[in-house]
């Protein structure tokens, strides 16, 4: 097997046939993290590391373990400095999977075979930029090439969706949607949500004096991305989700002493998580949007990074500490057969209670490998456990859960060569016909997402 040949990662003839199956067909991205003002607005990049390395975090992470000085990771250097740096330390990414999807990305989207080192750097860089000048590897051109069919964007409830709406007749042979992100209005113990309530305030009728016109006013937001044509919301739970009973006057009140910028005790905090989660909860079944939960983020682990840089900026990391069970047990039951939930977690150690939740609700499905997971191990690993405890019928798919467009056909391949392998392996040890293999590959890869989101 050669380099990242045609049978990159499929280790036996069955696989190489299943992936054959499904490697052409559209990618439809239910989360990702796009810069949906880069893709309207349409403007060439300018070079290599504006496409590799200026707004992903899984690559500064791996360039600060190597050694690299943040000035060339997110600091004042130059971009051909960073991109040089880049290149002198890659070659120890090695089976880490941003290793993988550079590579990919070089391939796939540039024609570029030789491996990214300290030697192919100033090649790679000067071919790159030629190409990164043409119409070709505009935005929009780089999603139709990659086959996608439709994305939806994570969007604060206050966006006013402008770009949304200049893509319905700027972007063309490529679907996009919102999807609506209420974190902010859940974390009342933040600065964060004072913030977020303020702006609430100024983009919605109702005002947000008391509980009630706050409740009214998320209502109103909500409406707004169902005109725009959202079919989803996503919640970060963070390391714990809440979900109980919480009656209205105790999350009313509790909201009044956060106004106040009174200090909240963590029962307060709890029960007011509790209370708007299922609040959202009965907004989504009324609009028929499908919920995604996104369970065990520890966000901003280290102090250090986020002083300097902020969020998103590579410091949070996940937790074994989460009881998933107890944790859902009030939201499911809630919302049992109302709504398509799918629940994503962020420690692989949480598959095996995530699968037999599944499995006992119809209407709540595994989300794919999120994250520090989406890697081949990840990928087959979560895979395999879904099959063998729920059924890999009902998986949710892949999502990018990307910030880098030129990412998504390259991650979107590594999960259906993970997805072939897997399946390829229960061909060939006799558990089942080539032809069903075949279907099911086909459903996860493509069918699946666009029926359980609606699309």
């Amino acid at each position: 097997m050669g380099f990242i040949d045609e049978e990159y990662l499929l280790d036996s003839e069955t696989a190489v046939d299943l992936y054959d199956a499904i490697a052409d067909l559209p990618v439809v991205d239910p989360h990702n993290h796009i810069d949906l003002r880069e893709v309207v607005d349409d403007e060439p990049w300018n070079d290599i590391w504006e496409v590799e390395g200026a707004t992903d975090h899984y690559v500064w992470q791996l360039m600060r373990k190597r050694g690299v000085p943040e000035e060339k990771i997110t600091g004042a250097a130059g971009n051909r400095e960073k991109w040089d740096a880049l290149a002198e330390v890659f070659p120890d990414f090695a089976g880490n999977p941003t290793y993988d999807w550079v590579q990919l990305d070089l391939k796939r989207r540039f024609g570029i075979e030789q491996p990214l080192n300290a030697d192919t750097a100033d090649e790679i860089w000067t071919e790159t930029k030629r190409q990164l000048a043409t119409d070709a590897m505009r935005p929009q051109s780089v999603l139709r090439e990659m086959n996608v069919e439709v994305l939806c964007s994570s969007d604060d409830p206050t966006s006013r969706l402008e770009y949304h709406e200049r893509a319905e007749t700027e972007v063309r042979g490529v679907e996009v949607r919102p999807t609506w992100r209420p974190d902010r209005a859940l974390k009342v113990e933040t600065p964060a949500w004072e913030s977020f309530v303020d702006e609430l305030d100024a983009v919605t009728e109702p005002a947000v004096d008391d509980f009630e016109g706050f409740l009214d006013a998320l209502a109103e937001t909500h409406d707004y991305f169902v005109d725009h044509g959202c079919v989803a919301c996503d919640i970060g739970t963070g390391t714990t989700p809440v979900s109980r009973p919480v009656s209205v006057e105790r999350a009313g009140d509790v909201y009044a002493k956060a106004r106040r910028g009174a200090s909240l005790s963590e029962a307060e905090v709890r029960d007011y998580k509790a209370f708007l989660l299922e609040f959202v909860g009965e907004l989504n079944s009324e609009a028929g949007w499908t919920t995604q939960l996104h369970v065990g983020a520890v966000r901003d682990y280290r102090e250090s990074l986020y002083d300097d840089l902020g969020k998103n900026a590579g410091g949070d990391v996940s937790t074994q500490d989460v009881d998933l069970v107890d944790g859902l047990d009030y939201f499911l039951d809630r919302f049992d057969g109302e709504m398509e939930i799918v629940v994503y977690t962020l420690d692989p150690t949480h598959y095996p209670s995530l699968a037999v939740v599944s499995r006992a609700y119809p209407n709540v499905s595994v989300g794919p490998a999120w994250w520090f997971n989406d890697s081949p191990m990840g990928i087959e690993t979560q895979l395999e456990r879904v099959a063998s405890v729920d059924l890999l019928a009902n998986h949710a798919g892949m999502v990018s859960d990307s910030r880098k467009l030129v990412s998504y056909g390259s991650r979107f391949e590594m999960f259906r060569r993970s997805l072939a392998n897997a399946v390829g392996r229960m061909v060939d040890r006799g558990r089942l016909p080539y032809d069903n293999a075949e279907r099911l590959v086909e459903h996860v890869a493509y069918d699946r997402p666009k029926e359980l989101y609606g699309l």
